[in-house]
């Protein structure tokens, strides 16, 4: 398993390459110029190109690529240009936001969408399965930036339940950083509860099907037996793919959420960073963002090999 780990790894590289490639040359083609914007309105030709020339805005394009990539390879994603920072500095303090988002989010999506799709398909053609699958039809049809808004109206603005937006740190205290997480999290993790409540229903029908759930129940096994041991372990293998695809999406597309209930996560970050041309900012978080997913498609397929004997890697 160690020598399939290590050549996933390598295999990841050019991939993390093509990823910093792309990412670099779309920055460098959006219009606007980042010293411009710093320098201000006021500013005249000169004091902006002067501003440039610090930069090294003003060096030719392969120039520019071939020093962030040397500097990079040095572990140095760059100095953001809005904020004056190193852009590590930067995402190592918006990291715990949007990872505490982002978990709490799989949390919900876990809790909810496994056991609703169990239900379902437990309950087929029922009344059960019926609301089952209208809540996952609804999930998945709802914009999250709507539910955000209507959450906002309802839990902080009528009942006044919840705050309407920020972040307190866990350490801080542990209560209000539950609740300024929860309608963020709620936001972001309906979407996924309903795919995830889908595929899970969908699997559990076809593994019911099979003829050694047929056999368990003929053998006179408990009811909870076969649904546990013989039926559930078998569903888990594609459900945890959709799992480690849903955590990388919240981990990835919280930009929308981050900037409605106005968290200073990784999402707000970029978002401020593209309308001020903050090219470091930019190129350093999708590096560090397809560099997680990576790891979290690797840490799935070897999830497989823990659930699912059948599975060995390496051999």
């Amino acid at each position: 398993m160690l020598r399939f780990a290590a050549a996933r790894l390598l295999a990841s590289l050019p991939v993390l390459l093509l990823v910093s490639l792309v990412s670099f040359s779309v920055m460098h083609l959006i219009p606007g110029d980042p010293a411009s914007v710093i320098a201000g309105p006021a500013a005249t030709n000169q004091e902006i190109e002067q501003i440039r020339r610090s930069l090294g805005l003003d060096r030719p394009f392969l120039e520019q690529m071939a020093a962030w990539y040397w500097h990079v390879l040095q572990g140095d994603l760059g100095r953001s240009i809005l904020l004056g920072t190193s852009v590590w500095q930067a995402l190592v303090d918006r990291l715990p936001v949007t990872g505490s988002l982002a978990v709490l989010a799989l949390v919900m999506t876990v809790a909810i969408g496994v056991p609703a799709g169990v239900l379902a398909a437990l309950r087929a053609n029922s009344a059960v399965d019926a609301a089952v699958t209208g809540f996952a039809l609804l999930g998945v049809s709802v914009p999250s930036f709507w539910l955000a808004l209507m959450l906002i109206v309802l839990f902080s603005v009528i009942l006044e339940w919840l705050p309407t937006g920020g972040y307190v740190p866990l350490s801080a205290s542990p209560a209000d950083w539950f609740r300024s997480l929860l309608m963020p999290s709620v936001s972001l993790a309906l979407l996924q509860i309903g795919l995830l409540a889908r595929i899970t229903r969908a699997t559990m029908l076809e593994v019911l099907r099979q003829d050694y759930v047929r056999t368990a129940r003929a053998k006179g096994l408990p009811r909870a037996m076969v649904i546990g041991k013989h039926a559930l372990k078998n569903v888990m293998v594609p459900v945890i793919t959709v799992i480690g695809i849903s955590f990388g999406l919240l981990l990835s597309g919280s930009i929308v959420i981050e900037t409605v209930y106005s968290l200073p996560g990784i999402g707000r970050l970029v978002a401020t960073s593209i309308f001020g041309r903050d090219y470091p900012v930019i190129q350093g978080t999708l590096l560090l963002t397809a560099t997680m997913l990576v790891l979290l498609n690797l840490v799935v397929d070897l999830l497989y090999a823990a659930i699912d004997p059948r599975v060995r890697y390496g051999r």
